[in-house]
């Protein structure tokens, strides 16, 4: 059997890739804090023939995300990919310009993206290397790359999060696994800026698709329209 983990498991690109994976055999392992809508997800997934399971857990608290990675390998025999993709809301995230940016406004950000990361890929990289093979996808907004003001503690710890991704990829060169960070360039599923370009999720999961069989040597896709 082979199996994603999706951390961060959303109603758009997290069940997309779960789609695009599921749809070619693996089993999917959702994680993100609401049990309900992960439940939801499954249930959509079963439906269309993919076997998914629920595995609650915030990603700020790193014991629960380390053990629901735990869970994951133990019912579906390991987890063979890893995606990395959890989404703030604006009830959690105060968004801040450059000059308004509080250490604790970048200090949330790096919990939730970088530190969350991190937790996660220890929780799964031993079996990795064991194996010698696992992409480790780790997505966030293209402002890691080129960012935005109005998004200034978010973009930083993106930036963070993208530069341990692409350091990751040079330690693990040669080992089989490959570590690629993601920048979505888009609005996914609805416009939120007024004149930037959107995508359907289905437009972006198989690019995920492609990292995993044949763009194995890149540390880093941007996805854009």
């Amino acid at each position: 059997m082979t199996s994603i983990a999706i951390v961060g498991a959303g109603p758009q690109l997290g069940l997309a890739i779960a789609r695009t994976f599921g749809s070619q055999g693996f089993n999917v392992a959702l994680i993100s804090r609401n049990r309900e809508k992960l439940d939801g997800l499954v249930e959509q997934l079963a439906a269309e023939g993919i076997t998914a399971g629920a595995f609650p857990a915030d990603v700020l608290d790193r014991d629960a995300l380390t053990q629901a990675l735990k869970d994951a390998a133990a019912q579906f025999g390991g987890i063979d990919v890893l995606e990395y993709s959890p989404v703030g809301s604006f009830g959690s995230t105060a968004l801040t310009l450059p000059t308004e940016t509080e250490p604790s406004h970048v200090e949330h950000e790096m919990e939730f993206q970088l530190y969350g990361a991190i937790a996660a890929t220890k929780a799964v990289l031993p079996a990795m290397r064991e194996a010698g093979a696992g992409p480790l996808l780790y997505t966030t907004g293209a402002g890691s790359i080129d960012p935005v003001p109005a998004v200034a503690n978010v973009n930083a710890a993106a930036a963070a999060l993208r530069n341990w991704a692409i350091n990751l990829h040079k330690e693990l060169d040669g080992t089989g696994i490959q570590a690629v960070h993601v920048g979505i360039d888009v609005s996914i599923g609805m416009s939120v800026v007024p004149g930037f370009p959107t995508a359907k999720p289905e437009q972006i999961s198989p690019v995920y698709w492609d990292l995993h069989t044949t763009k194995r040597d890149q540390a880093e896709l941007v996805f854009s329209l």
